[in-house]
This record gives structure tokens, C-alpha cells and sequence, in this order.
């Protein structure tokens, strides 16, 4: 049995590589499938995130999964052969934990990982891509990213992607009181931003999104206005500040409707942050005069400074994350048995029930019942102690005590010289 997590993330691969290779929630269903497929894998699950596309299996061809990537988003071998990362068995099962607990994000501990981590755990399950060995390794990486959570204080200071875009507008107005704010999307991290926008007294929020009834429940919470991805111009030379996160595979806005936003704000600045992988803002808007233009690459100085405070909160959850590889490697342990004891059983099972048929015919041919059952008793204990009688005798000749040994203490037998039989 072999696991393995492979994949790119910040800091493997730049921006305009880790949009090629992110997966919209429309396309994973096929995507796992597909996978599963072309590299034979007896379980799989798909993450992609903004800051990661991972590939977490159960199978030995890895080699195949990096080669169906390259082919499904249509980058070079060479490329992703140059900035993945492969994981194998504990090695994987660290990582996973790892990125469960926020300990492999660009933001210190964000919670945000962990809920995209059940839903690559869900959305796999649904495929039905996902059974025993990944179920307990999801299972073990969840408790371990709960453990995290309520005995350290890894996530008590409020350091995020979305805490870290609104940071950044900080040094760009001076005060956000006068600051109008378009939002682009209704997520879980636009809700974030909203919030922390909210928190610092921003003068007006706008959120538009594809649907116009999520944008509108989004904006509800914060006082705010709903409006539809089509409306965006009709309101952008009004935003001093865009910050956008969507799951679209295009991008939402342009250049050309940067530049009449601008004509009309007779050039008054905007301040702008792109979170989204692939990126919603066209990367040449960044090139017009009058636009700040950030991706989320671009908040790493922000990040930096705000996760000094829960350097030692890494380490406590680093224990808790090897406490969990090690109940992980039991666990494994404990599933490679079930599969000895269910070979064992098949054995046994097969032994009797072709005892049983003979037994039955012998009963329909007219013979003696008391005759049958001391044939048929007699003939299942010799099939049930021939390989294990023929196997300790060997092990007598050969001197391999330890085995013998081993058969007592697996029969509970007692040995005898203790004056008892065995």
C-alpha cells in the first residue's frame, strides 16, 4: 500500500503556473474520475485551492498522475516536473496534517485550508474516489487540525488572506471612513473581507456576484449592496477599492473597463487586490497609470508581519502533528491485519463449506447422521490444522523458535512445561 500527495503550491510555483493547474468545483467530479482512470488509483481526492493543486492517492503511479496533470491543463511536463513536490506514505500523511492545521499555508495557521480540505474529503466521497485508507487519513488530519485549533494558539490573532488584503488598504488610504469598496464574489473569504472592511468603519461596500441572490444575502450582513457580475461597470469608477475572489476561469475584469472606470474618476487612483487563482483582473491592468494592482502573491510582506505572534504556537502544533503521523502508522498497521484475518477467514470458510457439501451428499445418499458428523468434524479439523501443523514442523527443523513461540501466544496455547497440556 502506497500513499502519496503530489502537487504545487506558493512556494513551489509561481502565480501564473498555479492558475493553469487549479481546478474549478464544476470540473472535479470529472477531473477525479479521469484521474482515477488514466493512473490506476484505488483512491484519490483533488485540493485546489489559491495557494495549492494537490493530489492526495492510494496507488504506485505517481509518475502517471504528474503526466495526466501536465496533459489536463495543458502546461508543459517540464514545467510542473520542475516545481512539484511527491510525498510518500508517512512523508504524505505529515503533509496532509500539515496543511490541515494551516502549517503549510502562506498565512501561518488560516483557518480557511481546513474547510476546503472536507470539501475535497466530500466532494471525493461523492465521486466515490474515497474508501477506507483515504477516509482514515482525512478523519486522523481532521482531529489532528481540531486538536491544533483548541489546544494551541495557532489562530487566535486574526492573520488571513482576506485580513492581510484589507491590511495592505491600510497603507494605501489613510482612512477607510471615506472609502467606497467593491467586492467581486461571495465566498467564504469575500465574506472575510467584508467583515474586516466592516470592523474598520469602510464608508460603502458593493458586492457583485454571478448570482444576484448570494450577493444580495452576502450584502445584507454588512449593510451593503448586491449587485450581478454584468453591473460591474456601471459601478467600478465608483470603488476606490476592488478586491475580488471568485472561482471563474476568466477573468471578471478587464483593462478596457478599468480604463473607462478611470476616465471617469478623472483619474482618482484604485486600489485593487486580485485573491483569486486564476486570477479574476486582467494582469494588465496592473500596467495603467492610476491603478495599484496586487495578487495574492503580493501579500506575503503583509503576512509576514502579522505572524510573528503564532511562531510558537507552530511548534506545539508541529507536536500534535507527528502524535498524529503516529497514530496514522497504527492505524495502517491495524488495516493490514484486517486483511490477514479476512484471508484467514475466507480460508476457513472455504475449508467448511466444502466439507459441508460432502457431508450433505453423503446425508442424501442414506448414510448414518452420527457417521456424517464424525467424518465431517474429523475431516474440517485436519484441513484447519494441515498448513499450520506443516508450517511449525518446518519451523522446529529449521530451529526458528521465535515462531513457535509465536503460535502459542497466537492460539493462547500453554506449553508443557508448565505441566499442563497443550
Amino acid at each position: 500500500m502506497t500513499i502519496f500527495a503530489l502537487g504545487i503550491n506558493h512556494r513551489t510555483a509561481p502565480l501564473d503556473i498555479r492558475e493553469k493547474v487549479a481546478f474549478a468545483p464544476e470540473q472535479m467530479m470529472e477531473a477525479l474520475q479521469g484521474l482515477a482512470d488514466a493512473a490506476a488509483l484505488k483512491e484519490v481526492a483533488i485540493l485546489s485551492t489559491c495557494n495549492r493543486t494537490e493530489i492526495y492517492a492510494e496507488g504506485e503511479q505517481a509518475d502517471q498522475v504528474l503526466h495526466w496533470l501536465a496533459q489536463q491543463r495543458r502546461i508543459s511536463l517540464e514545467q510542473l516536473q520542475s516545481c512539484h513536490y511527491l510525498l510518500t506514505d508517512s512523508d504524505a500523511v505529515r503533509h496532509i496534517m500539515k496543511v490541515a492545521c494551516g502549517l503549510d499555508s502562506m498565512v501561518l495557521g488560516e483557518p480557511q485550508i481546513l474547510g476546503q480540505l472536507k470539501s475535497c474529503y466530500a466532494v471525493a466521497r461523492e465521486a466515490g474516489k474515497v474508501s477506507t485508507v483515504l477516509n482514515q487519513l482525512f478523519q486522523q488530519a481532521f482531529s489532528i487540525a481540531k486538536r491544533v485549533r483548541t489546544e494551541t494558539a495557532i489562530g487566535q490573532s486574526p492573520v488571513s488572506v482576506a485580513y492581510a488584503a484589507v491590511s495592505l488598504s491600510q497603507q494605501i488610504f489613510s482612512d477607510l471612513r471615506d472609502v467606497r469598496a467593491l467586492l467581486i464574489g461571495a465566498g467564504e473569504t469575500i465574506e472575510l473581507v467584508a467583515r474586516h472592511l466592516q470592523e474598520k468603519g469602510v464608508r460603502e461596500i458593493t458586492v457583485a456576484n454571478r448570482t444576484l441572490s448570494r450577493a444580495q444575502d452576502l450584502a445584507e450582513q454588512f449593510s451593503a449592496q448586491g449587485i450581478l457580475l454584468s453591473e460591474i461597470p456601471d459601478y467600478l469608477h465608483r470603488a476606490d477599492m476592488v478586491i475580488s475572489s471568485t472561482a471563474s476561469q476568466l477573468p471578471i475584469l478587464g483593462k478596457g473597463a478599468v480604463e473607462s472606470a478611470l476616465k471617469l474618476r478623472k483619474h482618482k487612483p484604485i486600489f485593487m487586490v486580485d485573491i483569486a487563482v486564476p486570477r479574476d483582473i486582467e494582469p494588465e491592468v496592473a500596467k495603467l497609470q492610476d491603478v495599484y494592482l496586487y495578487t495574492v502573491d503580493d501579500l506575503q510582506a503583509v503576512i509576514d508581519e502579522n505572524i510573528r505572534s503564532r511562531q510558537s504556537a507552530a511548534g506545539e502544533a508541529e507536536d500534535i502533528v507527528e502524535q498524529g503521523v503516529v497514530g496514522w502508522q497504527s492505524q495502517l498497521r491495524a488495516l493490514n491485519v484486517v486483511d490477514t484475518i479476512r484471508a484467514f477467514r475466507s480460508s476457513a470458510e472455504e475449508a467448511r463449506d466444502h466439507e459441508l457439501e460432502k457431508a450433505l451428499a453423503s446425508l442424501r445418499a442414506g448414510q448414518a447422521p452420527e457417521l456424517v458428523l464424525k467424518s465431517l468434524a474429523r475431516n474440517l479439523t485436519n484441513k484447519l490444522m494441515h498448513t499450520p501443523t506443516t508450517r511449525l514442523k518446518q519451523a522446529g527443523e529449521q530451529g526458528l523458535t521465535e515462531h513457535i513461540d509465536l503460535a502459542h501466544h497466537l492460539f493462547g496455547l500453554k506449553k508443557p512445561d508448565d505441566g499442563s497440556e497443550s
